[in-house]
């Protein structure tokens, strides 16, 4: 249990939730346009719930003397729920809903540097996996359970640098400076087998003050509820880059050619010297537009 205090995102963890899903939902209602999908607004309900969940209540309870159940937080609250998150687009529907002036200083905010940076797949990564090699290899996790000022600091960590990788990785929000999807898919390889290496450290090596047992169990949840999110992190990338690299369609088909036509001349020349009508030339499907030649037939006299 924490000793120096009652901690503080027992109380601050819900209201954020709440103020989150309220101000979206109201965002959501006032987009200009067509609908808003619904597909984003129930993401970033469950997102919302299932990140307060991971800081408050029986889970956020049992965590502080189990094992186990911290690491069902550790994987909600830095996995889960910022994914969740990310697919709900906030800032896309900032962007559509905000006034003019304020949408910009928005995009100038995404462009700044420190986001640019912070936002680079391997930092996010570096972030991410990380901070849990140094929270759980060290004595930083005995620490933590016993001021609630790092066991606050600890899980926004968690919660921040998740988000950043979900987004660095498949947001579905405007990025300017988003890197490429090999490097993309390079980032979070490495990254998932970073988190397993990890995983199987502490099935042999827990935490100090963690048995045995709990913490080959937490350990296992480590490992499959960890691998569960990044295998849909990984498909949403595949379909994200699956969607960039397809051919696009073609237009619909030219007009057939036109058949050949021949006119009685006026001055009585045998059929054999008639002239043919022109033939049109059609340019490539896409396009409709017939173009004659410039260079016309003769008749001989």
């Amino acid at each position: 249990m924490r000793a120096s205090g009652p901690d503080v995102l027992d109380v601050v963890g819900p209201v954020v939730a709440l103020v989150e899903v309220v101000a979206y939902l109201w965002s959501a209602t006032g987009v200009a346009g067509r609908r808003w999908p619904r597909r984003r607004s129930i993401a970033w309900i469950i997102g919302s719930v299932t990140a307060a969940v991971a800081v408050s209540g029986p889970v956020a309870d049992a965590a502080d003397t189990s094992y186990t159940a911290h690491m069902l937080a550790h994987v909600l609250v830095g996995m889960a729920g910022p994914l969740l998150l990310v697919l709900g687009a906030p800032v896309t529907l900032l962007l559509r809903t905000l006034p003019r002036p304020a949408g910009r200083q928005l995009s100038r905010l995404l462009r700044w540097g420190p986001v640019r940076f912070l936002t680079e797949p391997v930092v996010a990564a570096l972030l991410s996996v990380g901070g849990l090699w140094l929270l759980y290899t060290t004595r930083l996790y005995d620490v933590m359970h016993r001021d609630s000022l790092v066991h606050a600091v600890v899980h926004v960590h968690m919660f921040v640098a998740g988000y950043l990788f979900a987004t660095s990785i498949v947001g579905v929000d405007p990025m300017r400076h988003r890197r490429r999807y090999a490097h993309r898919a390079g980032v979070l390889v490495i990254a998932l087998a970073m988190h397993d290496i990890l995983a199987k450290y502490l099935y042999s090596h827990p935490p100090v003050g963690v048995g045995q047992p709990s913490g080959q169990f937490g350990a296992i949840i480590m490992y499959y509820g960890g691998d569960t999110v990044d295998l849909a992190i990984a498909v949403l990338l595949c379909a994200a880059w699956y969607r960039a690299a397809r051919p696009r369609a073609m237009g619909p088909p030219s007009r057939p050619w036109p058949p050949v036509v021949f006119v009685k001349p006026p001055t009585g020349l045998p059929l054999d010297e008639e002239p043919r009508c022109r033939q049109p030339v059609v340019r490539p499907p896409t396009s409709r537009r017939l173009v004659w030649p410039a260079r016309s037939l003769r008749v001989r006299r």
